[in-house]
């Protein structure tokens, strides 16, 4: 019987020790929202272009014998890139040349017999069809001239194209004929294009609402020459350009199907690192939001359309309240409307929690990228 009776009462104290545990409250990690200047970018995923890009053809059909520049290389303007065999075209010179003379001499003749015409027909000696028929030969020896001389110089021309040059500087492709092609043909493809990368282009596709709020910003501002250098390049491997570049000019019209319009940028490019065909992203800076309220991106969540957040109140309390976004800066949110300056956000642990459940707070701290280390913003925010 004394056995039982402690059983029992030890039954009794751990029932009063269950009753008496408290729940254990979930930990979060809260950031607070700060009050700071922030700048606002937009960017765009642009694809870079030559400034001037020279397709190279051949001007006249012919076998092709020499190439000579390297591929990939830097070319000047007259440049010879390549050779067509001009045999056949220095002997239709001097073919022509000798048309040429021939002509020469016929006009020699008639101008010698029109000369010898004129005194004897001004006097009665000959008749005036003679004189007309002399007359006649004269002029028609002296458009033959013409027409030979023509003749020489298209030859000459002709000649000429079988040096086929650079029309600019920049730098040449790969060759896209070989030695002993037949070249210069109707409807062929070039042999090469040379383009001039230093400055370079980088298209950029803007929407129309986009195009028209700069539109009409420019001219508020009243801008009338080039535009300031103030966009920057995010190239592929995530690093920034070091040349800024700046707006050059817009497409004439707006892409029916994507509801964009296109816009040149040019970027200062020494060293010709950049080369046409690349993809990367322009940011500009398009305007600095003064006292803008930030929450870690982390901390929103989207529902739908609508954006939610978790405060944390003085009294460790969860409060669950819909908010207004308006842009992302780095890893924050611009929040417009729903909080206040101050207060706690959770970051991590949302998902564990209630709206008025009791929780406990832990700073959140957010382990910056290898090698890098947080950006003011972050740190303010944090």
């Amino acid at each position: 019987m004394g056995a039982a009776l402690v059983l029992t009462l030890l039954l009794v104290v751990g029932c009063h020790e269950q009753k008496a545990a408290a729940p254990v409250a979930p930990v979060v990690e809260v950031a607070e929202v700060v009050r700071q200047d922030v700048p606002i970018y937009r960017e765009w995923v642009g694809s870079t272009d030559g400034l001037v890009n020279a397709k190279i053809n051949a001007q006249v059909q012919g076998y092709l014998i020499k190439q000579l520049y390297q591929e990939g290389s830097l070319v000047k303007k007259g440049q010879v890139l390549f050779e067509i065999d001009p045999r056949t075209f220095q002997a239709a010179l001097a073919q022509a040349k000798g048309q040429l003379a021939v002509n020469e001499g016929q006009l020699y003749t008639a101008k010698a017999n029109l000369e010898k015409i004129r005194p004897l027909a001004a006097v009665n000696a000959v008749s005036k069809k003679d004189l007309d028929d002399a007359i006649g030969r004269e002029a028609s020896a002296r458009a033959a001239v013409q027409a030979a001389q023509a003749a020489v110089q298209k030859a000459q021309i002709d000649l000429s194209f079988t040096k086929i040059t650079s029309p600019i500087d920049g730098i040449a492709g790969i060759a896209k004929a070989q030695l002993g092609d037949l070249v210069g043909q109707p409807g062929g493809s070039e042999l090469t294009t040379v383009s001039t990368l230093d400055p370079i282009k980088v298209y950029i596709p803007i929407s129309e609402q986009e195009y028209l709020r700069f539109s009409r910003e420019a001219e508020a501002k009243g801008q009338s020459g080039p535009e300031e250098s103030n966009l920057e390049l995010i190239l592929a491997d995530g690093t920034t350009f070091p040349h800024k570049g700046r707006v050059s000019f817009a497409d004439r019209q707006v892409d029916e199907r994507t509801g964009t319009i296109k816009v040149a940028a040019i970027f200062p490019n020494p060293g010709n690192l950049l080369r046409p065909g690349q993809f990367a992203k322009v940011r500009a800076l398009i305007e600095t939001q003064k006292g803008a309220l930030l929450a870690p991106q982390r901390a929103v969540t989207e529902i739908q359309g609508r954006y939610q957040v978790g405060v944390v109140t003085p009294e460790n309390k969860v409060d669950l309240r819909w908010v207004k976004v308006g842009e992302r800066t780095g890893s924050l949110w611009v929040v417009t409307e729903g909080l206040g300056a101050g207060e706690r956000v959770i970051v991590e642990g949302l998902q564990k929690v209630k709206a008025g459940m009791t929780v406990t707070v832990k700073p959140f701290q957010e382990a910056p990228p290898a090698g890098k280390t947080p950006a003011p913003a972050e740190k303010q925010a944090r």
